[in-house]
């Protein structure tokens, strides 16, 4: 007569890994998905237009940055079109990364008026392709930058806070480094 305690055979451990099969799988695909359903509940419309925004100007950036790059005449005009490509296409993939998490599909187009500013920039060449490139980065940089700040303070997703947190470094940088070649290139800023 066995005593209370009972040692498992072979048909115990079956079943018992029968259960593991369906119950770990399972709870492993609701561990996972937790964080990305709660982070999606607490991400408001204005969060999720911030980040559609976001990553369409990033894309913006990066396909008038190739331009400059291919385009400008001076050097240090063309390095920063290269900066636009790299800093952009790097904070794109971390804005798709948020996307993701508070239930946005990542735009793969560039907002109509940044469409008009390409086509208005093919159509330049030398200098005058150069000033007009500027004078549209110091107002667009100007732009994102309020965009940010404000995701940053009055935002209610975490994941989208803390990403317009470290886009406002980057933006705010690359507004100073757009500012400087105005003023290298005399080219009147104020106003845009």
């Amino acid at each position: 007569m066995r005593s209370g305690k009972h040692s498992p055979g072979k048909e115990d451990v079956m079943r018992i890994n029968r259960m593991a099969s369906v119950v770990l799988p399972s709870a492993l695909l609701f561990a996972l998905s937790a964080p990305a359903v709660s982070m999606a509940q607490t991400a408001t419309s204005d969060d999720k237009a911030f980040v559609k925004d976001a990553i369409e100007g990033g894309n913006a950036e990066v396909e008038l940055g190739q331009l400059a790059e291919q385009r400008a005449v001076n050097d240090d005009v063309k390095a920063f079109g290269k900066k636009m490509v790299d800093d952009h296409t790097q904070l794109g993939e971390q804005m798709k990364t948020v996307a993701g998490q508070i239930g946005v599909t990542p735009p793969k187009m560039i907002p109509p008026m940044d469409k008009a500013l390409e086509v208005k920039l093919k159509i330049l060449s030398g200098d005058d392709f150069d000033q007009a490139y500027i004078k549209a980065m110091v107002k667009d940089h100007e732009q994102d930058l309020a965009a940010f700040k404000k995701e940053t303070a009055q935002g209610s997703s975490p994941a989208a806070k803390s990403a317009a947190e470290q886009g406002e470094q980057v933006i705010s940088s690359h507004l100073v480094m757009i500012r400087q070649l105005a003023q290298a290139h005399n080219i009147n800023t104020a106003g845009l």
